[in-house]
Formats: C-alpha cells, sequence, structure tokens
C-alpha cells in the first residue's frame, strides 16, 4: 500500500445523516478513510418511494436497506447527534466520535422506527388502513400529497378520494401548466380537489368515519386521513452547537460552492439542509453527495484547494412527479409533459433499482 492511500485510511471522517446523500457518501469513502456513519435507524429508506409502498408493501423490501448492507468496511452508530464541536461529535447515547473532517446531512426530520423490520410493518398498517376505508382525505397538495393520491387512485379506483390544499394551485414550486395538468389528471380518476383551504383537524368528531370542517366551511367525511404537509428540517439540534451561527434564518447550513460550512474547511453539508437555492430532490442530493466526495478525497490526500470541485444549481426547475404506477408529469428544461411518456422515465420503479445499484446492491433483489 502506497503512502498517500495510507494517509487516507487513517483519515477520520464522521458522516451525520443516513439518509441518500449521507449514505452514498459514506458509502464513496469505505474504503478511502476510518468513516463514521451516524444516524438514529439502522437502515437507509429511498424517500420517494415510500409511497408505493403505501399501496404495495412488498415494494419496501427494496426500497428500505440496512446500512450494514452496503456498508460493509464503515462503523454504523445508530443514535442522533446532540453536539458537536470542532473536533468531535457526542450521540445521544453518550459516545463521543472524534474527527478529522464532518459531513452534516441530516435533511428532513421524520417520523420513522429505529428498525427495517419495523418500517416495513408501518408499511403493512398503512396498506391496511388504505384497503379498509371507503373514503380518504389527504392534506397538502404538493409533490408528496400528489403522488400519494396518484397511488391510491390508481390502486384504488372504488375509493372516495379527497385531496385538501391551503394553495392556489397543487405542486407550487413548478410552473403553472404542470399544475394544470396534474388537476386535470387527478379530476379524471375521480379525486376531489379543494384548493385554497385547510382542514381543522382538531375539529375532527368521529361517528363511524371522521368528519372534518375545512376552513372554506366544508364538511369531509373520511375513514382515513394522511397528512402531506412540510416535513421540519433535521437542524434543530444545530442551534445549540458552535455552528448555531451558520444557519440561515430558515434553518438551513450556510454553505460554499465546494460545500463546506462557510468559515470551515474540514466540515461538509449536503442534501436537504443546505442552504443552496433550488428544489430540494433526492436526484440533487446524489449529486451534492458526489462532490462532497470528490473533495474530501483531495483534501486526504493533500491536494490543493483550488483544485476542488464545485457545486451548481439547476438553472431551471426540472421535476418528474408519479402519478401511479405507468404515468408522471414531468417539467423539464424544453417542455411540460403528462402521461405515459414520462411515466416510463420514473414511475414504474421509481429509481429504486438504479438507487440501489448505486449503492453495490442487486436492483431486483427481494429479502425472504
Amino acid at each position: 500500500m502506497d503512502t498517500e492511500s495510507m494517509n487516507m485510511e487513517n483519515r477520520r471522517v464522521v458522516v451525520i445523516g443516513g439518509g441518500v446523500a449521507g449514505s452514498l457518501l459514506a458509502k464513496s469513502l469505505q474504503f478511502l478513510a476510518d468513516v463514521t456513519l451516524v444516524d438514529p435507524k439502522e437502515y437507509l429508506e429511498i424517500p420517494w418511494a415510500s409511497l408505493r409502498a403505501m399501496v404495495e408493501p412488498s415494494f419496501g423490501e427494496r426500497s428500505v436497506i440496512n446500512h450494514r448492507d452496503y456498508l460493509s468496511n464503515c462503523r454504523v452508530v445508530t443514535s442522533r447527534a446532540i453536539n458537536i464541536t470542532d473536533k468531535e461529535v457526542l450521540t445521544a447515547e453518550g459516545r463521543t466520535l472524534v474527527y478529522d473532517y464532518l459531513v452534516i446531512a441530516t435533511g428532513h426530520l421524520y417520523s420513522v422506527p429505529k428498525t427495517r423490520t419495523e418500517r416495513l410493518s408501518q408499511f403493512e398498517a398503512e396498506n391496511e388502513a388504505i384497503r379498509s376505508a371507503r373514503s380518504i382525505l389527504i392534506i397538502g397538495g404538493g409533490p408528496t400529497g400528489v403522488e400519494l393520491t396518484g397511488e391510491i387512485a390508481v390502486d384504488f379506483p372504488e375509493k372516495e378520494v379527497t385531496l385538501v390544499h391551503y394553495g392556489s394551485r397543487l405542486m407550487q414550486f413548478i410552473g403553472q401548466k404542470a399544475s394544470n395538468k396534474t388537476l386535470g389528471w387527478l379530476k379524471s380518476k375521480r379525486v376531489e380537489v379543494k384548493l385554497e383551504q385547510s382542514v381543522n383537524l382538531d375539529s375532527a368528531t368521529s361517528d363511524g368515519s371522521k368528519t372534518y370542517q375545512t376552513s372554506g366551511g366544508e364538511t369531509i367525511k373520511a375513514d382515513c386521513l394522511f397528512l402531506c404537509t412540510g416535513i421540519p428540517l433535521g437542524s434543530a439540534w444545530l442551534k445549540e452547537t458552535f455552528l448555531k451561527d451558520k444557519l440561515d434564518v430558515h434553518g438551513r447550513l450556510m454553505v460554499d460552492k465546494n460545500l463546506r460550512v462557510k468559515d470551515h474547511s474540514n466540515i461538509f453539508a449536503i442534501g436537504d439542509i443546505t442552504d443552496i437555492p433550488e428544489i430540494k430532490q433526492g436526484y440533487l442530493a446524489q449529486k451534492h453527495a458526489e462532490v462532497a466526495a470528490t473533495n474530501l478525497k483531495l483534501l486526504m490526500t493533500g491536494g490543493k484547494e483550488i483544485k476542488m470541485a464545485t457545486y451548481e444549481p439547476p438553472r431551471s426547475i426540472k421535476a418528474i412527479v408519479s402519478l401511479g404506477r405507468r404515468e408522471a408529469v414531468a417539467q423539464l428544461s424544453f417542455t411540460t409533459t403528462i402521461g405515459h411518456v414520462p411515466g416510463l422515465i420514473k414511475s414504474r420503479d421509481l429509481f429504486v433499482g438504479k438507487t440501489r445499484k448505486r449503492l453495490g446492491l442487486d436492483p431486483h433483489i427481494v429479502y425472504e
């Protein structure tokens, strides 16, 4: 082994957050440095596949992956990070992890169980709730609410589905044309869409099914409710650390063009927690991981900072939102379209096989 490789292996890299960005980065560096992944759960969940697993629980067998399955040469600490200094990370279980380089990738704060088995059981329970319901209420018309509505409307066309959104149009992060096409598609599937309204969850009364009141004075009866509104960032814990001044007003870490936290040469931030002005999407988080991994390899081998890779956010908003198993709405740089053609790109497998392959796993394997 050459001296350069030995020096890299002695470098201690701590990655906080086992989502798409953090997991891919840990995978990229595990044979090049002494890598520790800190995550409160034992698995990586491919987030954009979770809604499919709610209508088809077996889909979760491929989209929920134990960290140990792809991190054969990486230390995995199943705990939350609760504090950091310029040299150490402190976990909730009281462990202190010394680092030479730190990567913060805590993304959004999802409420999910610790083990893969428990998560798969959640999908089963959600699926049973959908199957046993006659009427379903979904609150939130962003991409999550729209995709869940599409999954249910396609797989369970007999259900009475209502989607309530506070905004004047669906998926306000993309253009009006894509929003209008999506609204038309949902209505064609007999989904009742209520815009510019909110639901008072405290007003719910139960008489077999529950009855909810909207801000517009309407009454909605539903046997099953799914809340698909904004998920908080996983950055609240940083407000008590020495990086508190590096959080912007939205709680995002401010980074430079090399994805390093501003004024910290050995601390990187990647994924949804960054202040990069772009839509927070999984494929962009993966690009963050690639840039950060490239720069860490350079720094660990004594490379010059001037040669570090830079991250450039997309100049235009590109998005593909699945509408069930075969269709999707796509806003691309040159067109906006809906139907089976964009569905061929994403909707069938939701990039799960592709993501598994990037982690060095069989894209098709299903656990026994």
